[in-house]
């Protein structure tokens, strides 16, 4: 069904289970619950409340709010006791994921767990919500009731006095609520045992009291302005939260109501009290809460409590100022990977407690977001004061990286920990939690490609670049699919003659809204999702396509198509098979395709990456070593390497372009193109861009070219359109 998860168990197993889970949780309430219903009948009525708890642990999306009928159903049936709700807690903590949970015990991992767990405390959260709700309705509804009969017995005191008394007596006496009456003065004059037991069961400790004396320091101020304005008849009740103080020190949490009771005349003559004790619920309340809001692991705030006080700093008063750490450790993944999760818990818990030895200081608290990620906070007055936000987040990051820097002492070794630490720091008001969370998080990772264990400032251009980076990133794959990506092709100059040899595709984004943009700008980003393989396929197909059309046009005359390998793409398993069906589609023969790979993708290799290209020059196809000169590689490996081109880089010929040459670019120019080909490969010239600088290459040997001085990159058809302009004038 849409929006909950499927169960896997089949419903006779699983109807099993929730009656096992009613049967535990009528035995835990049974003997605190005032029901006529024997005990199996009453567990018999506690398995569709088990059920609905069930499906609502089960649901997508999950909703929590269901379990408040569950915690009103049970005051329905009279489990009305504080010791109920506590069981009925204690009973779902313990026992609804292990019986109820997917496929029963034992049946989910350690993570889908976790998440049922965290499922199971927000619908204990529901029920007490519920039961509290659903309790509080039938008070009210027994206060209207001593309330009315309280007034129908003095109104027809002179009918039926007696009658009228003792009707009330039995209200009074009989009520699961505290009832106390005081004169105007506020004596207390009669109360009732649910009052006394309240209170600790001490008579006279009640009796004797005067309502005055009941304060307590958390109470409200509008508690006591209401009660002045009661007893001079200016207020007919009202309702408070209010606490008390027991004879034994120990604090009572009340749903306080109190009437003004008047006689025949309407004048006030006594105040009526009614007490509903919340302090179990309270405290159950206060623990959900803190379950609620802080990490399980380390005790310290989580994410949901960091947002909170962030969003409340960030909202400070005008000048006011902030300053956030965002820590993430460095190499936490291979102490997970080498001793264990477990290992990874007690270092992060270590951890914890060094981060919290270091924001002692005022305004200063401690987060963990998740993982391994780590964010700390300190507020302050406007920058310029003594207590400048800007100096005192800078020297609390110092703080963290001492603190990390000693050794962490874990299964008889010593690990040492270091982070990384992205800061933001600023005004309030500026920016929304979100926003300073993602330039804090941006920065730690500028920190982390920095070496780590340092820490950097946010800079707004920095973070610009990065989220740019991260939309094109997301946009990628749409941008295959929608066909926005095209070629360009740039002619390949034979330096002897001056005809076209070939061109060179590159692959051009036009993005909707940052328009065209060069392979620099996306392609290491497709290196770093995968997406670098089907785009290089397209563009295989679409360069190899274009170049079966050149030869058409062209009498069948051979025109060479030269496509960039990525390094991705050498380690793909299907690189041979694709380039060969490539080929075969369209009709090509492999002597018209160069694959140019650059030098820094083969240093190293070994046989197993050489391998695809060995195969793809076996059929021959060409192979370029792309930007020669910039890998620092042993020259002697060029012997074992399939090339048949060396595309040297342009930036041993850039002294070139204006005369006199540099001497020593000339030198290395010659001898590169003088030990190529006495390996038998040609030269290939990047980065031509003026008239001189081509004669003095094509002195020096070099056999095709490539640049702005003959064409730029452009359309397919401008393929023989060569400029032969320089790019930059001559003197």
């Amino acid at each position: 069904m849409e929006g909950r998860a499927p169960l896997r168990e089949p419903r006779s197993g699983l109807e099993d289970r929730i009656a096992r889970f009613a049967t535990i949780w009528g035995r835990a309430i049974f003997p605190v619950t005032a029901t006529s219903l024997t005990r199996p009948e009453f567990e018999q009525h506690l398995v569709p409340l088990a059920r609905t708890l069930t499906e609502a642990l089960h649901a997508r999306p999950f909703d929590a709010s269901v379990a408040q009928r569950v915690g009103a159903e049970l005051v329905a049936v009279h489990c009305t006791d504080p010791e109920a709700l506590a069981g009925t807690l204690g009973v779902v903590e313990s026992y609804l994921v292990l019986y109820c949970g997917p496929e029963g015990p034992d049946g989910a991992g350690t993570d889908s767990t976790e998440e049922y767990r965290s499922r199971c405390a927000r619908l204990q959260h529901g029920i007490a919500a519920g039961f509290a709700r659903a309790l509080r309705e039938r008070t009210l509804r027994e206060q209207e009731a001593i309330a009315r009969s309280a007034l129908t017995a003095r109104s027809d005191a002179q009918q039926a006095l007696h009658a009228s008394e003792e009707r009330f007596r039995a209200v009074f006496e009989g009520a699961a609520v505290g009832i106390g009456i005081a004169d105007l003065e506020g004596n207390v004059l009669e109360v009732n045992d649910a009052l006394l037991k309240m209170f600790g069961g001490l008579e006279g400790h009640v009796r004797s009291r005067n309502v005055s004396e009941w304060g307590h320091p958390d109470d409200t101020p509008h508690v006591w302005r209401m009660y002045g304005e009661l007893v001079r008849g200016e207020r007919e009740h009202y309702r408070v939260e209010k606490p008390y103080y027991r004879h034994d020190g120990t604090v009572l949490w009340t749903n306080l109501t109190v009437s003004l009771l008047r006689d025949a005349d309407g004048v006030p003559q006594y105040q009526l009290a009614l007490m509903e004790d919340t302090t179990e619920r309270r405290l159950l309340n206060l623990r959900l809460r803190y379950e609620a809001t802080h990490d399980a692991l380390t005790g310290l705030p989580n994410r949901t409590l960091f947002f909170e006080r962030l969003e409340k700093a960030l909202g400070g008063a005008p000048g006011s100022r902030f300053g956030l750490c965002y820590l993430d450790l460095d190499g936490f993944k291979a102490v997970n990977d080498s001793l264990g999760h477990s290992a990874g818990d007690r270092l992060l818990v270590e951890v914890a407690d060094r981060l919290q030895s270091c924001a002692t200081g005022p305004g200063e608290v401690v987060a963990r977001l998740g993982g391994d990620e780590f964010v700390a906070l300190t507020t302050g007055p406007a920058a310029g004061t003594d207590e400048d936000p800007g100096d005192k987040v800078t020297d609390l990051a110092v703080r963290i990286l001492s603190a990390l820097s000693t050794p962490i002492r874990l299964e008889g070794r010593e690990l040492s920990v270091r982070g990384s630490i992205g800061i933001v720091e600023g005004r309030a008001g500026e920016r929304t939690p979100a926003e300073v969370l993602r330039s804090a998080d941006i920065t730690m990772y500028r920190a982390k490609a920095a070496g780590g264990n340092r820490f950097e400032f946010a800079d707004a251009e920095a973070d610009a670049r990065a989220i740019t980076r991260h939309g094109l990133t997301n946009a990628l794959p749409a941008a295959l699919e929608r066909g926005e990506f095209f070629i360009e092709y740039q002619p390949l100059v034979h330096m002897h003659d001056g005809s076209v040899h070939g061109a060179e595709a590159l692959v051009r984004w036009s993005h909707p809204q940052y328009g065209v943009l060069g392979p620099d700008r996306f392609i290491p980003l497709a290196e770093r999702t995968g997406l670098i393989v089907p785009l290089g396929r397209w563009v295989l197909e679409e360069s190899v396509r274009q170049a079966r059309n050149w030869q058409r046009q062209h009498g069948g005359a051979a025109l060479r198509v030269n496509v960039n390998l990525s390094p991705t793409q050498l380690h793909h398993p299907g690189l041979v098979a694709d380039t060969v069906r490539v080929l075969e589609t369209f009709g090509l023969a492999p002597g018209a395709l160069c694959l140019e790979v650059t030098e820094s993708a083969l240093i190293g290799a070994d046989d197993e990456l050489l391998e695809p290209l060995r195969r793809l020059a076996a059929l021959g196809v060409d192979i370029a070593l792309d930007d020669f000169g910039t890998g620092y590689s042993n020259l002697a490996n060029l012997r074992r390497l399939p090339v048949s081109v060396l595309k040297l880089d342009r930036s041993f010929t850039q002294g070139m372009q204006q005369q006199p040459a540099n001497p020593v670019d000339v030198k290395i120019v010659e001898g590169i193109v003088a030990l190529a080909h006495s390996l038998e490969l040609a030269v290939t010239v990047e980065g031509v861009e003026t008239g001189v600088q081509a004669a003095q290459l094509r002195a020096l040997g070099c056999d095709t070219a490539q640049g702005w001085y003959y064409a730029r990159p452009g359309a397919p058809d401008r393929i023989h359109a060569l400029t032969l302009s320089d790019a930059v004038p001559t003197p």
